[in-house]
Protein backbone atom coordinates (compact mmCIF):
# COMPACT_ATOMS: atom_id res chain seq x y z
CA UNK A 1 0.00 0.00 0.00
CA UNK A 2 1.67 3.32 -1.06
CA UNK A 3 1.45 5.57 2.14
CA UNK A 4 -0.20 8.90 1.70
CA UNK A 5 2.81 11.05 1.81
CA UNK A 6 4.04 9.35 -1.32
CA UNK A 7 0.81 9.29 -3.25
CA UNK A 8 0.83 12.67 -2.40
CA UNK A 9 3.94 13.55 -4.29
CA UNK A 10 3.21 11.66 -6.84
CA UNK A 11 0.16 13.85 -7.93
CA UNK A 12 2.18 16.48 -7.48
CA UNK A 13 4.99 15.16 -9.91
CA UNK A 14 2.13 14.17 -12.15
CA UNK A 15 0.71 17.76 -12.39
CA UNK A 16 4.04 19.13 -12.78
CA UNK A 17 5.30 16.88 -15.92
CA UNK A 18 1.69 17.88 -17.72
CA UNK A 19 2.01 21.38 -16.90
CA UNK A 20 6.08 21.79 -18.11
CA UNK A 21 5.17 19.06 -21.10
CA UNK A 22 2.62 21.90 -22.34
CA UNK A 23 5.13 25.10 -21.82
CA UNK A 24 7.53 23.20 -23.82
CA UNK A 25 5.49 21.77 -26.41
CA UNK A 26 3.59 25.07 -27.03
CA UNK A 27 6.30 27.41 -26.41
CA UNK A 28 4.44 29.33 -23.89
CA UNK A 29 6.70 31.55 -22.66
CA UNK A 30 10.30 31.81 -21.63
CA UNK A 31 12.27 30.57 -18.73
CA UNK A 32 12.79 34.28 -17.44
CA UNK A 33 9.44 35.78 -18.69
CA UNK A 34 7.68 38.41 -16.81
CA UNK A 35 4.34 36.25 -16.33
CA UNK A 36 1.13 38.20 -14.94
CA UNK A 37 -1.34 35.58 -13.12
CA UNK A 38 -4.49 35.38 -13.04
CA UNK A 39 -5.91 34.88 -9.44
CA UNK A 40 -9.75 34.31 -8.36
CA UNK A 41 -8.57 33.19 -5.24
CA UNK A 42 -10.20 29.88 -5.95
CA UNK A 43 -8.35 25.71 -6.10
CA UNK A 44 -7.47 26.09 -10.17
CA UNK A 45 -5.78 29.50 -9.87
CA UNK A 46 -4.23 28.99 -6.51
CA UNK A 47 -2.60 25.58 -8.27
CA UNK A 48 -1.41 27.94 -10.74
CA UNK A 49 0.00 30.11 -9.11
CA UNK A 50 2.17 27.88 -7.33
CA UNK A 51 3.14 25.39 -10.32
CA UNK A 52 4.25 28.79 -11.81
CA UNK A 53 6.10 29.85 -8.71
CA UNK A 54 7.63 26.06 -8.51
CA UNK A 55 8.88 25.42 -11.68
CA UNK A 56 12.19 23.66 -11.92
CA UNK A 57 14.57 25.53 -14.37
CA UNK A 58 11.90 28.28 -14.68
CA UNK A 59 13.25 31.72 -13.05
CA UNK A 60 10.04 33.51 -13.78
CA UNK A 61 8.63 37.25 -12.22
CA UNK A 62 5.34 37.01 -11.61
CA UNK A 63 2.65 39.44 -11.44
CA UNK A 64 -0.40 38.58 -9.38
CA UNK A 65 -3.52 40.06 -10.94
CA UNK A 66 -7.25 39.89 -9.47
CA UNK A 67 -9.92 41.64 -9.94
CA UNK A 68 -12.83 42.12 -7.64
CA UNK A 69 -16.69 41.76 -9.39
CA UNK A 70 -18.59 43.64 -7.01
CA UNK A 71 -21.39 40.57 -7.02
CA UNK A 72 -21.22 38.71 -4.08
CA UNK A 73 -20.51 41.36 -1.08
CA UNK A 74 -18.72 40.77 1.63
CA UNK A 75 -17.31 37.29 0.16
CA UNK A 76 -15.71 39.11 -3.01
CA UNK A 77 -13.91 41.34 -0.70
CA UNK A 78 -12.55 38.62 1.14
CA UNK A 79 -11.25 36.63 -2.09
CA UNK A 80 -9.49 40.09 -2.76
CA UNK A 81 -7.97 40.29 0.65
CA UNK A 82 -7.14 36.74 0.27
CA UNK A 83 -5.16 37.14 -3.30
CA UNK A 84 -3.07 39.75 -1.66
CA UNK A 85 -1.88 37.86 1.30
CA UNK A 86 -0.94 34.67 -1.51
CA UNK A 87 0.47 37.00 -3.45
CA UNK A 88 3.06 38.38 -0.28
CA UNK A 89 3.56 34.72 0.30
CA UNK A 90 5.28 34.49 -3.04
CA UNK A 91 6.69 37.44 -2.99
CA UNK A 92 5.13 38.14 -6.19
CA UNK A 93 3.80 41.62 -7.08
CA UNK A 94 0.18 42.15 -6.70
CA UNK A 95 -2.00 44.08 -9.01
CA UNK A 96 -6.19 44.32 -7.46
CA UNK A 97 -8.88 46.55 -9.23
CA UNK A 98 -12.85 46.56 -8.89
CA UNK A 99 -15.83 47.08 -11.15
CA UNK A 100 -19.33 46.84 -11.01
CA UNK A 101 -19.92 43.94 -13.36
CA UNK A 102 -23.23 44.14 -13.34
CA UNK A 103 -23.50 47.74 -13.71
CA UNK A 104 -21.60 47.11 -16.90
CA UNK A 105 -23.94 43.75 -17.63
CA UNK A 106 -26.81 46.15 -17.66
CA UNK A 107 -24.81 49.63 -19.38
CA UNK A 108 -23.89 47.06 -22.42
CA UNK A 109 -26.50 44.86 -22.50
CA UNK A 110 -24.57 41.80 -21.92
CA UNK A 111 -25.26 38.62 -19.94
CA UNK A 112 -22.97 38.86 -16.48
CA UNK A 113 -20.87 36.26 -17.77
CA UNK A 114 -19.98 38.11 -20.83
CA UNK A 115 -19.54 41.41 -19.33
CA UNK A 116 -17.32 39.71 -16.18
CA UNK A 117 -15.22 37.69 -18.59
CA UNK A 118 -15.08 41.51 -20.96
CA UNK A 119 -14.16 43.09 -17.48
CA UNK A 120 -11.18 40.84 -16.57
CA UNK A 121 -9.41 40.62 -20.20
CA UNK A 122 -9.31 44.35 -19.60
CA UNK A 123 -7.88 44.20 -16.71
CA UNK A 124 -5.17 41.53 -17.13
CA UNK A 125 -4.33 43.83 -21.16
CA UNK A 126 -3.77 46.89 -18.31
CA UNK A 127 -1.58 44.85 -15.96
CA UNK A 128 0.73 43.24 -18.55
CA UNK A 129 0.99 46.10 -20.17
CA UNK A 130 2.00 48.03 -16.98
CA UNK A 131 4.52 45.22 -15.76
CA UNK A 132 6.05 44.49 -19.56
CA UNK A 133 4.86 41.04 -19.00
CA UNK A 134 5.77 38.65 -21.90
CA UNK A 135 1.69 36.72 -21.07
CA UNK A 136 -1.07 36.22 -19.06
CA UNK A 137 -1.08 32.60 -17.43
CA UNK A 138 -4.96 31.84 -17.21
CA UNK A 139 -6.22 28.87 -14.80
CA UNK A 140 -8.40 27.04 -16.99
CA UNK A 141 -7.98 23.05 -17.29
CA UNK A 142 -8.94 19.78 -18.58
CA UNK A 143 -12.86 19.84 -17.16
CA UNK A 144 -12.83 23.40 -18.28
CA UNK A 145 -12.31 22.67 -21.83
CA UNK A 146 -15.10 20.21 -21.51
CA UNK A 147 -17.84 22.52 -20.79
CA UNK A 148 -16.58 24.62 -23.62
CA UNK A 149 -16.98 22.04 -26.00
CA UNK A 150 -20.44 21.20 -24.85
CA UNK A 151 -20.81 25.27 -24.64
CA UNK A 152 -20.44 25.45 -28.27
CA UNK A 153 -21.41 22.28 -29.76
CA UNK A 154 -25.22 23.38 -27.95
CA UNK A 155 -24.86 27.04 -29.08
CA UNK A 156 -24.36 25.61 -32.93
CA UNK A 157 -20.55 25.88 -33.28
CA UNK A 158 -18.44 24.46 -36.16
CA UNK A 159 -15.29 22.47 -36.54
CA UNK A 160 -13.05 25.56 -35.51
CA UNK A 161 -15.30 27.09 -32.31
CA UNK A 162 -14.98 22.62 -30.70
CA UNK A 163 -11.02 23.14 -31.11
CA UNK A 164 -12.53 25.26 -27.89
CA UNK A 165 -9.35 26.63 -25.88
CA UNK A 166 -6.39 26.63 -26.84
CA UNK A 167 -2.83 25.88 -24.82
CA UNK A 168 -1.83 29.80 -26.25
CA UNK A 169 -3.31 32.15 -27.93
CA UNK A 170 -2.61 32.87 -31.50
CA UNK A 171 -1.12 36.47 -30.83
CA UNK A 172 0.60 34.99 -27.69
CA UNK A 173 -0.89 37.36 -24.89
CA UNK A 174 -2.79 34.18 -23.14
CA UNK A 175 -1.69 31.08 -21.89
CA UNK A 176 -2.96 28.46 -20.04
CA UNK A 177 -0.08 25.78 -18.24
CA UNK A 178 -3.03 23.57 -16.68
CA UNK A 179 -4.93 23.15 -20.07
CA UNK A 180 -4.40 19.47 -19.66
CA UNK A 181 -4.61 19.13 -15.89
CA UNK A 182 -8.09 17.72 -14.70
CA UNK A 183 -9.78 19.31 -11.93
CA UNK A 184 -9.75 16.01 -9.86
CA UNK A 185 -5.44 16.29 -10.32
CA UNK A 186 -6.45 19.79 -9.35
CA UNK A 187 -7.70 19.48 -6.42
CA UNK A 188 -5.28 16.37 -5.21
CA UNK A 189 -2.25 18.92 -5.44
CA UNK A 190 -3.89 21.45 -3.61
CA UNK A 191 -4.83 18.71 -0.98
CA UNK A 192 -0.99 17.70 -0.59
CA UNK A 193 0.79 20.69 -0.46
CA UNK A 194 -1.88 22.01 1.51
CA UNK A 195 -2.45 25.12 -0.76
CA UNK A 196 -4.89 27.48 1.54
CA UNK A 197 -7.93 28.65 -1.31
CA UNK A 198 -11.21 30.08 -1.75
CA UNK A 199 -14.51 28.69 -2.69
CA UNK A 200 -16.74 31.11 -4.84
CA UNK A 201 -20.66 30.23 -3.63
CA UNK A 202 -21.96 31.06 -7.29
CA UNK A 203 -19.64 27.97 -8.66
CA UNK A 204 -23.27 25.88 -7.51
CA UNK A 205 -26.08 28.14 -8.90
CA UNK A 206 -27.49 26.62 -11.63
CA UNK A 207 -28.40 30.43 -13.72
CA UNK A 208 -25.19 30.00 -15.69
CA UNK A 209 -25.08 27.94 -18.55
CA UNK A 210 -21.18 26.90 -17.64
CA UNK A 211 -22.24 25.63 -14.16
CA UNK A 212 -25.91 23.89 -15.47
CA UNK A 213 -23.61 21.75 -17.92
CA UNK A 214 -20.64 21.04 -15.24
CA UNK A 215 -23.59 20.37 -12.65
CA UNK A 216 -26.25 18.27 -14.32
CA UNK A 217 -25.59 17.77 -18.26
CA UNK A 218 -21.94 15.79 -17.71
CA UNK A 219 -23.08 13.94 -14.86
CA UNK A 220 -25.41 12.71 -17.18
CA UNK A 221 -23.74 11.69 -20.19
CA UNK A 222 -20.96 10.10 -17.61
CA UNK A 223 -24.41 7.64 -17.00
CA UNK A 224 -23.50 6.53 -21.02
CA UNK A 225 -19.64 7.04 -21.04
CA UNK A 226 -17.56 7.36 -17.79
CA UNK A 227 -15.02 8.68 -19.58
CA UNK A 228 -16.95 11.45 -21.86
CA UNK A 229 -14.82 14.51 -20.34
CA UNK A 230 -11.53 12.87 -21.53
CA UNK A 231 -13.52 12.20 -24.97
CA UNK A 232 -14.10 15.51 -25.13
CA UNK A 233 -10.91 16.92 -24.81
CA UNK A 234 -9.39 14.36 -26.55
CA UNK A 235 -12.13 15.34 -29.67
CA UNK A 236 -11.29 19.26 -29.23
CA UNK A 237 -7.04 18.51 -29.26
CA UNK A 238 -7.90 16.50 -32.17
CA UNK A 239 -9.79 18.80 -34.30
CA UNK A 240 -7.17 21.77 -32.90
CA UNK A 241 -4.75 19.52 -34.77
CA UNK A 242 -6.81 19.46 -37.85
CA UNK A 243 -7.38 23.43 -37.54
CA UNK A 244 -3.65 24.32 -37.69
CA UNK A 245 -3.62 22.48 -41.19
CA UNK A 246 -6.69 24.05 -42.49
CA UNK A 247 -5.68 27.39 -41.09
CA UNK A 248 -2.55 27.26 -43.47
CA UNK A 249 -4.88 26.31 -46.30
CA UNK A 250 -6.56 29.29 -45.80
CA UNK A 251 -3.96 31.27 -45.32
CA UNK A 252 -2.71 30.69 -48.98
CA UNK A 253 -6.00 30.65 -50.27
CA UNK A 254 -6.72 34.08 -48.86
CA UNK A 255 -3.37 35.47 -50.19
CA UNK A 256 -4.40 34.27 -53.61
CA UNK A 257 -8.29 35.94 -53.76
CA UNK A 258 -8.35 38.33 -51.50
CA UNK A 259 -7.46 42.12 -51.38
CA UNK A 260 -8.23 44.11 -48.42
CA UNK A 261 -8.42 47.69 -48.70
CA UNK A 262 -9.76 50.19 -45.72
CA UNK A 263 -11.22 48.14 -43.28
CA UNK A 264 -13.04 46.22 -46.73
CA UNK A 265 -12.12 42.59 -47.90
CA UNK A 266 -13.03 41.70 -51.66
CA UNK A 267 -12.98 39.00 -53.75
CA UNK A 268 -12.62 37.99 -56.99
CA UNK A 269 -15.82 35.91 -58.12
CA UNK A 270 -14.35 33.83 -60.58
CA UNK A 271 -11.46 32.64 -58.33
CA UNK A 272 -13.48 31.71 -55.17
CA UNK A 273 -16.07 29.87 -57.14
CA UNK A 274 -13.40 27.70 -58.17
CA UNK A 275 -12.54 26.93 -54.63
CA UNK A 276 -14.17 24.05 -52.28
CA UNK A 277 -17.53 24.97 -50.47
CA UNK A 278 -15.73 24.08 -47.32
CA UNK A 279 -12.55 26.34 -47.79
CA UNK A 280 -15.07 29.09 -49.16
CA UNK A 281 -17.05 29.18 -45.74
CA UNK A 282 -13.13 29.64 -44.33
CA UNK A 283 -12.55 32.70 -46.72
CA UNK A 284 -15.90 34.07 -45.68
CA UNK A 285 -14.93 34.16 -41.84
CA UNK A 286 -11.51 35.26 -41.83
CA UNK A 287 -13.01 38.30 -44.06
CA UNK A 288 -15.24 38.60 -41.21
CA UNK A 289 -12.48 38.46 -39.00
CA UNK A 290 -10.35 40.87 -40.84
CA UNK A 291 -13.44 43.46 -41.00
CA UNK A 292 -14.63 43.17 -37.37
CA UNK A 293 -12.32 41.19 -34.76
CA UNK A 294 -14.83 38.35 -34.10
CA UNK A 295 -17.78 36.45 -35.47
CA UNK A 296 -19.75 37.31 -32.99
CA UNK A 297 -23.84 36.76 -33.87
CA UNK A 298 -22.34 35.33 -37.51
CA UNK A 299 -24.52 32.04 -37.98
CA UNK A 300 -23.88 29.09 -40.04
CA UNK A 301 -27.42 30.23 -42.26
CA UNK A 302 -25.63 33.72 -42.58
CA UNK A 303 -22.80 32.06 -43.93
CA UNK A 304 -25.06 30.13 -46.42
CA UNK A 305 -26.46 32.95 -47.46
CA UNK A 306 -23.20 34.67 -48.46
CA UNK A 307 -22.25 31.37 -50.17
CA UNK A 308 -25.23 32.41 -52.43
CA UNK A 309 -24.44 35.17 -53.45
CA UNK A 310 -21.81 33.57 -55.83
CA UNK A 311 -24.81 31.98 -57.98
CA UNK A 312 -26.04 33.50 -60.93
CA UNK A 313 -29.23 35.52 -61.19
CA UNK A 314 -28.82 39.64 -60.58
CA UNK A 315 -25.30 41.26 -60.82
CA UNK A 316 -25.42 43.47 -57.67
CA UNK A 317 -26.58 41.69 -54.68
CA UNK A 318 -26.44 42.51 -50.76
CA UNK A 319 -27.04 41.32 -47.53
CA UNK A 320 -26.76 42.40 -44.21
CA UNK A 321 -24.86 40.63 -41.49
CA UNK A 322 -24.50 40.73 -37.57
CA UNK A 323 -22.11 42.44 -36.00
CA UNK A 324 -22.77 45.66 -38.22
CA UNK A 325 -21.74 44.02 -41.09
CA UNK A 326 -22.48 43.74 -44.90
CA UNK A 327 -21.50 41.51 -47.67
CA UNK A 328 -22.15 42.41 -51.57
CA UNK A 329 -21.58 41.11 -54.49
CA UNK A 330 -20.91 43.81 -57.49
CA UNK A 331 -21.06 42.10 -60.89
CA UNK A 332 -17.46 39.96 -60.43
CA UNK A 333 -16.60 41.15 -56.89
CA UNK A 334 -18.00 39.94 -53.58
CA UNK A 335 -16.69 42.58 -50.55
CA UNK A 336 -17.21 42.52 -47.09
CA UNK A 337 -17.52 46.23 -45.39
CA UNK A 338 -19.09 47.85 -42.52
CA UNK A 339 -23.19 47.86 -43.16
CA UNK A 340 -24.15 51.46 -43.96
CA UNK A 341 -21.18 51.48 -46.00
CA UNK A 342 -17.63 53.19 -45.40
CA UNK A 343 -17.61 56.92 -43.97
CA UNK A 344 -15.62 57.74 -46.49
CA UNK A 345 -14.58 61.20 -45.24
CA UNK A 346 -10.38 60.20 -44.64
CA UNK A 347 -8.79 61.84 -41.86
CA UNK A 348 -10.16 65.13 -40.48
CA UNK A 349 -9.22 67.63 -37.46
CA UNK A 350 -10.74 70.54 -36.23
CA UNK A 351 -10.26 72.69 -33.13
CA UNK A 352 -13.32 73.75 -30.84
CA UNK A 353 -12.61 77.25 -29.17
CA UNK A 354 -15.61 76.90 -26.86
CA UNK A 355 -19.57 76.22 -27.21
CA UNK A 356 -21.04 76.29 -30.18
CA UNK A 357 -21.90 74.36 -32.97
CA UNK A 358 -19.84 72.23 -35.42
CA UNK A 359 -20.16 70.39 -38.55
CA UNK A 360 -18.57 67.00 -38.69
CA UNK A 361 -17.78 64.87 -41.65
CA UNK A 362 -20.98 62.60 -42.70
CA UNK A 363 -23.20 64.76 -42.48
CA UNK A 364 -23.70 65.37 -38.22
CA UNK A 365 -22.62 68.27 -36.04
CA UNK A 366 -21.16 68.80 -32.80
CA UNK A 367 -23.33 70.69 -30.35
CA UNK A 368 -20.85 71.87 -27.47
CA UNK A 369 -22.69 73.77 -24.35
CA UNK A 370 -23.10 74.57 -21.03
CA UNK A 371 -25.53 72.27 -18.89
CA UNK A 372 -26.97 71.14 -15.45
CA UNK A 373 -25.88 67.60 -14.57
CA UNK A 374 -28.16 65.44 -15.73
CA UNK A 375 -30.16 63.22 -12.50
CA UNK A 376 -30.24 60.04 -13.94
CA UNK A 377 -26.98 58.48 -16.19
CA UNK A 378 -28.67 55.35 -16.78
CA UNK A 379 -30.93 56.91 -19.59
CA UNK A 380 -28.14 58.94 -21.26
CA UNK A 381 -27.92 58.36 -24.84
CA UNK A 382 -24.76 57.43 -26.13
CA UNK A 383 -24.06 60.15 -28.44
CA UNK A 384 -24.32 62.54 -25.06
CA UNK A 385 -21.50 63.17 -22.22
CA UNK A 386 -21.16 65.49 -19.94
CA UNK A 387 -18.00 66.41 -18.70
CA UNK A 388 -16.15 68.86 -15.83
CA UNK A 389 -15.57 72.38 -16.91
CA UNK A 390 -12.36 72.27 -14.77
CA UNK A 391 -11.09 68.96 -16.15
CA UNK A 392 -11.26 70.07 -19.98
CA UNK A 393 -10.89 73.72 -20.64
CA UNK A 394 -11.11 74.64 -24.22
CA UNK A 395 -9.82 74.85 -26.95
CA UNK A 396 -10.68 71.56 -27.88
CA UNK A 397 -9.38 69.14 -30.46
CA UNK A 398 -11.81 66.95 -32.80
CA UNK A 399 -10.21 64.62 -35.02
CA UNK A 400 -10.45 60.75 -36.28
CA UNK A 401 -8.56 57.98 -34.40
CA UNK A 402 -5.05 57.29 -35.13
CA UNK A 403 -2.92 54.03 -34.06
CA UNK A 404 -1.69 54.53 -30.49
CA UNK A 405 -4.30 56.72 -29.16
CA UNK A 406 -5.25 55.70 -25.65
CA UNK A 407 -7.61 56.75 -22.85
CA UNK A 408 -8.50 56.49 -19.02
CA UNK A 409 -11.90 54.47 -19.80
CA UNK A 410 -14.60 55.77 -16.88
CA UNK A 411 -14.11 53.35 -14.01
CA UNK A 412 -10.69 52.74 -14.51
CA UNK A 413 -7.39 54.27 -13.34
CA UNK A 414 -4.86 52.75 -16.19
CA UNK A 415 -4.77 53.83 -20.10
CA UNK A 416 -6.21 51.83 -22.71
CA UNK A 417 -5.55 51.54 -26.07
CA UNK A 418 -8.35 52.69 -28.27
CA UNK A 419 -8.21 50.26 -30.54
CA UNK A 420 -8.52 48.01 -27.60
CA UNK A 421 -11.85 49.69 -27.07
CA UNK A 422 -13.06 49.16 -30.61
CA UNK A 423 -12.13 45.35 -30.43
CA UNK A 424 -14.28 45.33 -26.85
CA UNK A 425 -17.08 47.22 -28.13
CA UNK A 426 -17.19 45.16 -31.50
CA UNK A 427 -16.49 48.55 -33.87
CA UNK A 428 -15.99 47.08 -37.51
CA UNK A 429 -12.21 47.34 -38.45
CA UNK A 430 -13.89 49.67 -41.64
CA UNK A 431 -15.73 52.13 -39.04
CA UNK A 432 -12.64 52.72 -36.29
CA UNK A 433 -11.26 56.01 -37.98
CA UNK A 434 -14.75 57.03 -38.32
CA UNK A 435 -15.79 58.09 -35.20
CA UNK A 436 -14.92 61.28 -34.08
CA UNK A 437 -12.25 61.29 -30.79
CA UNK A 438 -12.55 64.88 -28.81
CA UNK A 439 -9.53 65.70 -26.56
CA UNK A 440 -8.60 68.63 -24.27
CA UNK A 441 -5.29 70.08 -23.29
CA UNK A 442 -3.89 66.66 -25.39
CA UNK A 443 -5.73 64.26 -22.83
CA UNK A 444 -8.70 61.85 -24.60
CA UNK A 445 -11.73 62.88 -22.73
CA UNK A 446 -14.13 61.39 -25.07
CA UNK A 447 -14.53 58.66 -27.84
CA UNK A 448 -17.69 60.19 -29.61
CA UNK A 449 -20.32 57.68 -29.14
CA UNK A 450 -18.27 54.56 -26.81
CA UNK A 451 -16.52 56.00 -23.83
CA UNK A 452 -15.86 58.86 -21.37
CA UNK A 453 -12.34 58.96 -19.73
CA UNK A 454 -12.04 59.20 -16.07
CA UNK A 455 -9.42 62.31 -16.50
CA UNK A 456 -12.51 64.01 -17.15
CA UNK A 457 -15.76 62.63 -15.55
CA UNK A 458 -18.34 64.76 -13.87
CA UNK A 459 -18.03 64.49 -9.78
CA UNK A 460 -21.30 65.29 -7.49
CA UNK A 461 -22.40 68.50 -6.32
CA UNK A 462 -21.62 70.45 -9.44
CA UNK A 463 -24.31 72.94 -10.34
CA UNK A 464 -23.12 72.62 -14.31
CA UNK A 465 -21.64 70.68 -16.61
CA UNK A 466 -19.83 71.07 -20.35
CA UNK A 467 -22.37 68.91 -22.37
CA UNK A 468 -21.76 67.85 -25.75
CA UNK A 469 -23.64 65.88 -28.19
CA UNK A 470 -23.45 64.31 -31.58
CA UNK A 471 -26.66 65.07 -33.65
CA UNK A 472 -27.93 64.52 -36.92
CA UNK A 473 -27.79 61.34 -39.21
CA UNK A 474 -24.16 61.37 -38.49
CA UNK A 475 -22.52 58.38 -40.25
CA UNK A 476 -19.48 59.03 -37.69
CA UNK A 477 -21.17 56.85 -35.17
CA UNK A 478 -23.34 53.88 -36.15
CA UNK A 479 -26.21 52.56 -33.27
CA UNK A 480 -25.42 48.91 -34.65
CA UNK A 481 -22.34 49.43 -32.15
CA UNK A 482 -23.01 51.78 -29.41
CA UNK A 483 -22.59 50.69 -25.98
Amino acid sequence: MIPVAGAGRRRRRAVQRKVLKNIMQHELFRRDATVVVAVSGGVDSAVLLETLATLPGFRLRLVVAHLNHMLRGAESDGDEAFVREIAASYGAAVEVSSIDVMAVSRERRLSLEEAGRECRYAFFAEVAEKHGADCVALAHHADDQAETVLMRLLRGSGATGLCAMTPKTADGRYVRPLLHVTRREIEAYAASRRLPFRTDSSNGSTDFLRNRIRLQLIPHLESYNPAVKERLTDTAAALADDEAILERVTDEAFRRHASCLQGRVSFRVEGLAGEPRGLRMRLYRRALLECTGDLMGISYRQMEGIDSLLEGGRPNRRLALAGGMAVARSYGELSFFPSGGECGTGAFELTIDGPGTFPLPGGGELVVGEAVPPDDWRDLPPKTAYFDPSLVPFPWTVRTFRPGDRIVPLGMTGRKKVKELFIDAKVPRGARTCLPLVFSCGRLIWVGGLRVSQESRLSGGLGKAIRAEIRGRNSLVKPSFLW
